[in-house]
């Protein structure tokens, strides 16, 4: 149980290391919470700096939550383990301890738990993903899609139960996240992929 305890707080530390945070910093001198929509993830990070830091960004919030489950599977034993500190960093991104709590969505991070604790319905969920992405040119959407997919994929694969309600909550955490996206979703006033300008 206390290696449980301290590999879930570990993997929390580490998911509230905020990269868009970081290199915002270091490439411009700026919070990145005060421009473009405000969110500290790889999407704000494209609209305020650019492709190259919002691929490092990604590629490096993704390492996070394959990292926070291999932290589960080296400091604890059975399936709940390595779930509880996917988790943990999902939520460390989302609240961040070294950042006033203020942080991104935490679907980078997702991907990243998630491919690691169940790699087929998250490659399933991940392509579909992108495909309505690419069509609809909205990554909240396909944000949003993905963390709905992947309980189903998961359910229809009959993967542990840990997992399927794990996915569930990261499902609510997304959706929690992602509330004023889907006012504007509805609104027809959501950001587009590419945009330079607005709250999304």
């Amino acid at each position: 149980m206390a290696y449980t305890v301290i590999a879930v707080l570990l993997s929390y530390l580490l998911g509230s290391i905020s990269f868009s945070i970081l290199i915002a910093k270091w490439v411009k001198g700026i919070d990145i919470r005060s421009y473009g929509s405000g969110n500290a993830g790889a999407t704000n990070t494209l609209r305020v700096l650019g492709k190259g830091p919002a691929v490092f960004v990604f590629l490096l919030d993704i390492g996070k939550g394959v990292a926070a489950v291999w932290i589960g599977h080296w400091l604890t034993t059975g399936d709940w383990g390595p779930v509880l500190c996917g988790l943990a960093a999902i939520a460390g991104h989302n609240w961040p301890v070294y950042f006033g709590f203020r942080g991104g969505k935490g679907i980078a991070t997702t991907v990243g738990a998630v491919a690691t604790l169940a790699f087929v319905p998250a490659l399933i969920a991940g392509v579909l993903t992108i495909s309505i992405i690419a069509i609809t040119r909205y990554v909240s959407l396909g944000s949003l899609a993905f963390a709905l997919l992947t309980p189903i994929f998961i359910w229809l694969q009959h993967k542990p139960m840990a997992l399927l309600w794990a996915s569930l909550v990261i499902c609510v955490f997304a959706f929690i996240r992602h509330r004023s996206n889907i006012v504007k979703l509805l609104n027809g006033t959501e950001n587009k992929l590419g945009a330079k300008k607005g709250r999304g």
